[in-house]
């Protein structure tokens, strides 16, 4: 079984470097997406809660005509009775009877005074769940035109930078494939402390590139170099010399 290959400081400084530069340009072709993933993902989730609120609105409407109809009906079915009942009185054969038939009739009239109440009511009701609906279905068109004119614009960025999308997710999978395993974790850790996700920096005007806090001379010595690993005190970050930084390009 071959042995790994033994990489010197400059070596591993290089491959720092390249995946540095790399993984910035990834970085870039996200800042000109910019928030436009999030908004499409967040108005996608808003239009999906507007259409599930109108379904329900939809199942209270038709909840609503069915009760309605259910009281049509009661009256409806009331109301013969009520024949049926005025028919009998012709034929009552005493008081009692027709107190009883009486009082029949009188809680038939009752019950359907009180469907008819409740059907006005219910008529109110869905007047109400009617407007709802249309003023639902008017967000959800407007939601739905932003959300496509989003989508739009993502699409064409994304179309635009795809290729070199993915031509750069393959350099940055060479360029983590040569870099050292434990130097590898402080990149990545280092990345994750920053917004820029700048984690190898070059010395720029005797500082920090990243921070910008000053570097004794010494350190920029032993910096260029190129004998050990040398980091920030400040920040953290990798420190590199300018030159070094200058002469790798990513293509």
């Amino acid at each position: 079984m071959a042995a790994a290959k033994e990489y010197s400081v400059e070596e591993k400084l290089v491959g720092l470097i390249k995946l540095q530069k790399v993984d910035t340009k990834l970085d870039q072709l996200k800042i000109l997406r910019g928030e436009l993933p999030i908004e499409v993902s967040d108005l996608e989730d808003e239009v999906q809660g507007l259409h599930a609120r109108r379904t329900r609105i939809e199942e209270e409407i038709n909840g609503i005509s069915e009760f309605i109809e259910s009281k049509k009906t009661s009256i409806k079915d009331g109301e013969a009775t009520l024949l049926k009942y005025e028919k009998q009185s012709e034929n009552v054969k005493n008081s009692r009877e027709f107190e009883a038939l009486n009082k029949e009739i009188e809680m038939m009239q009752l019950e359907n005074k009180l469907a008819e109440k409740h059907i006005k009511d219910a008529n109110e009701e869905l007047g109400d769940k009617v407007r709802l609906l249309e003023s639902a279905k008017k967000q959800i068109a407007t939601k739905e035109g932003v959300l496509n004119h989003k989508k739009g614009e993502l699409e064409k960025i994304i179309a635009e930078t795809e290729k070199e999308e993915v031509v750069l997710v393959d350099l940055s999978k060479v360029a983590r494939a040569a870099v050292d395993e434990r130097l590898l974790y402080s990149y990545d850790r280092i990345r994750k402390n920053y917004r820029n996700g700048l984690s190898v920096v070059p010395v720029e005007r005797d500082a920090c590139g990243g921070c910008y806090n000053a570097i004794p001379p010494q350190r920029q010595s032993e910096i260029r170099l190129h004998k050990k690993i040398v980091v920030c005190e400040n920040c953290g970050r990798i420190l590199i010399d300018a030159d070094l930084n200058d002469s790798i390009e990513v293509k």
